[in-house]
């Protein structure tokens, strides 16, 4: 069971520009004058905007070159992305505020992307090369209203780097580090003439380490390898002053080694995933706002080969979409949408360990499974003097599960130019996964799970661009929570529907940026229950620890020198054991504390250096029961630009 549960789960990749040029807010200092997109789809101050949202600024970026995407979304408040420092290749997952990981939708430059052959659907962000982001604006709560099926408890929105003034801007990294680790990337970023072009590619190899951990003593599991090839292009052309079109194409192949399952090692187990992401858009400025037009389709081949048995996931995402900013005067703006998403998975495994004898088996997981669903939504956004209010709601058509409607009521107050305060009420809808409705463990009865969700909290910027503090507490109830049974009687497993999930929590974050010093502390809280369908309680927030904080800053030593520090407090979490007679037992993970150090030097004006440290005390923890993570590690590299 798990070894098929694995080998369904996917990785995934890359998307569409729906604007064109991306904004810019402090480096780590949250103020409320910045300019953020996530959050309402259209550019809006965050002063006027309900909500508490997290952007990694293209400086903290660049500064932890060394680090992998999950391992940078890891240091952010009320995220925990388990399994980010396992081997590489092996998928981790991202949990939101406590919520399973298919609920926080992903985005690329404002367009979801999704695997539709994974087991939930959900994205896995170890697909996606570091460089290739110039900034990512994190929304924390329920986007359904907005966003659709999957953003039930937030969403990542990552936004890759565009061209933003004239000339060609080139530049090559070479890194490397433990672990035999080296990295390779080649950019290309500029405008000519009415055309802007944003071309990145990056080549990254790894021997690993073995990812499964070895109970028999003997050492003999060998590293697990990770390949990685990754391009994306983007094009935008300005027809004319108010007319622009869009293009993207993107493709990532990953293979490498996997060890069977927990705890056991395979020599001769492979993977080789392909990703294939195009699209095509357009923007029409209006004199009070924009007409936007996107259509996207992510392809994604998951392939997995043993001695004598092949697996192969295919899972295909058409997504359309029409967008409206509108402007009425200087208290309402609207925007309204509409969209199609079509899903379709073809999951296939074979085994024949005779070749030829008739004792060979095939049976396929799923046979062409597709669903679709359809969408048509409005926010009404009001602001007047100290108040601000959005209300919004979508109306949704699902192919299998009929219409439904999702709302969001988000008032705040902005006092005295720097205290927001604001609460917000919200349901989302989201449906089974493709693999959970058709797999071998697939139920066609299930319902889809319905959420609603409360948020309260404040956002006070203490001193002008200097001092910031936020807390945001929230309540999230799901109805008909979807979840994995096995019977502990005939091992049979199936997914099924429960009566309800409870999750609770609270995060508070201080910011403060001072000359050449940028620093922040967090804390955060969740807890949550699943009732089932007999009444049965059960903490289920598996992986998930209950309490986290932490603490980051950079110091500008010299003019070309800085030096950073990051520190994340783990509680205590759960994980299900696996027995040798198909039992589960639930294990507690003892608490642990990663501290990296990082520093940058810009030796001249096109050559940067870097190193970052990872876990420099070595300190030795789980995170997912039977599988090993990094030790203290490493990585260095240097940059050369080009203006």
């Amino acid at each position: 069971m798990k070894k098929k549960l694995m080998v369904a789960a996917g990785l995934g990749l890359v998307q569409l520009a729906w604007f064109s040029t991306p904004s810019h807010a402090q480096d780590t200092s949250k103020v409320l004058k910045d300019v953020i997109v996530t959050a309402t789809r259209s550019p809006k101050k965050t002063s006027e905007i309900g909500r508490v949202v997290e952007v990694i600024t293209n400086a903290e970026i660049s500064r932890w070159q060394g680090k992998t995407l999950p391992e940078l979304l890891n240091t952010v408040p009320g995220i925990t992305f388990s399994g980010a420092n396992n081997a590489p290749g092996i998928s981790s997952s991202i949990y939101l505020r406590g919520a399973s990981t298919g609920n926080t939708l992903i985005l690329i430059d404002g367009f979801p992307v999704n695997n539709a052959a994974a087991v939930d659907g959900s994205y896995d962000l170890n697909a996606f090369p570091l460089n290739q982001i110039e900034r990512i604006e994190i929304l924390k709560g329920s986007g359904s209203t907005l966003y659709g099926s999957d953003a039930v408890a937030g969403v990542i929105n990552i936004i890759t780097k565009h061209a933003e003034k004239n000339g060609i801007l080139s530049s090559v990294q070479l890194s490397g580090g433990t672990y035999n680790t080296y990295k390779e990337a080649l950019s290309l970023i500029g405008k000519v003439n009415n055309t802007d072009l944003a071309f990145n590619f990056s080549d990254t190899d790894s021997k690993g380490f073995p990812a499964a951990t070895d109970t028999t003593g003997n050492g003999g599991f060998k590293d697990d390898g990770f390949h990685q090839k990754s391009i994306i292009l983007n094009i935008s052309q300005h027809l004319s002053s108010n007319i622009i079109l869009n293009g993207n194409f993107q493709t990532t192949i990953n293979n490498g080694d996997l060890p069977e399952y927990a705890y056991f090692e395979n020599n001769g187990y492979t993977y080789k995933n392909t990703f294939l992401n195009a699209g095509i858009g357009a923007k029409l400025l209006l004199t009070k706002g924009a007409l936007i037009f996107n259509l996207n389709q992510n392809n994604i081949w998951n392939n997995y080969f043993d001695v004598g048995s092949t697996t192969k996931n295919r899972g295909e995402i058409t997504n359309l979409e029409g967008i409206l900013n509108l402007k009425f005067d200087d208290h309402f703006d609207v925007t309204s949408g509409v969209d199609y998403k079509k899903s379709g998975t073809n999951q296939f495994y074979s085994y024949a360990p005779n070749p030829g004898l008739d004792n060979n088996y095939q049976s396929p997981i799923t046979l062409d499974a597709t669903n679709s669903i359809s969408s048509i939504y409005t926010s009404l956004f009001y602001k007047a003097n100290i108040f601000h209010m959005e209300l919004g709601g979508r109306f949704n058509h699902h192919s299998k599960y009929g219409n439904n409607l999702t709302y969001t009521i988000n008032p705040s107050l902005y006092l005295f130019k720097q205290f927001k305060l604001f609460t917000t009420l919200a349901s989302a809808f989201k449906s089974p996964s493709l693999y959970q409705l058709y797999s071998n463990y697939g139920n066609t009865n299930l319902k889809p799970e319905t959420t609603t969700s409360y948020e309260a909290g404040f956002d006070w910027e203490i001193i002008n661009s200097t001092l910031n503090f936020s807390t945001v507490f929230y309540k999230n109830n799901t109805s008909d929570v979807i979840y994995f049974y096995t019977n502990p009687n005939t091992y049979a497993s199936i997914y099924k529907n429960g009566q309800q999930q409870n999750d609770k929590g609270f995060e508070s974050d201080l910011k403060f940026k001072f000359k050449k010093l940028t620093a922040s502390a967090y804390m955060a809280y969740v807890t949550g229950t699943l009732t089932d369908e007999n009444g049965i309680k059960t903490n289920n927030l598996y992986r998930r620890p209950s309490h986290t904080f932490g603490v980051n800053f950079n110091y500008q030593v010299l003019k070309p020198l800085s030096v950073g520090f990051n520190f994340k407090y783990t509680g205590a979490r759960t994980d299900l054991q696996f027995n040798q007679d198909y039992s589960t037992s639930i294990i507690t993970l003892k608490p642990y504390s990663l501290v990296d150090v990082q520093t940058q030097y810009n030796a001249t004006k096109h050559i940067s250096i870097f190193a970052d440290f990872k876990n420099i005390f070595n300190e030795k923890y789980t995170d997912w029961l039977g599988y090993n993570t990094r030790g203290f590690n490493f990585m260095a590299g240097i940059k050369y630009a080009i203006n």
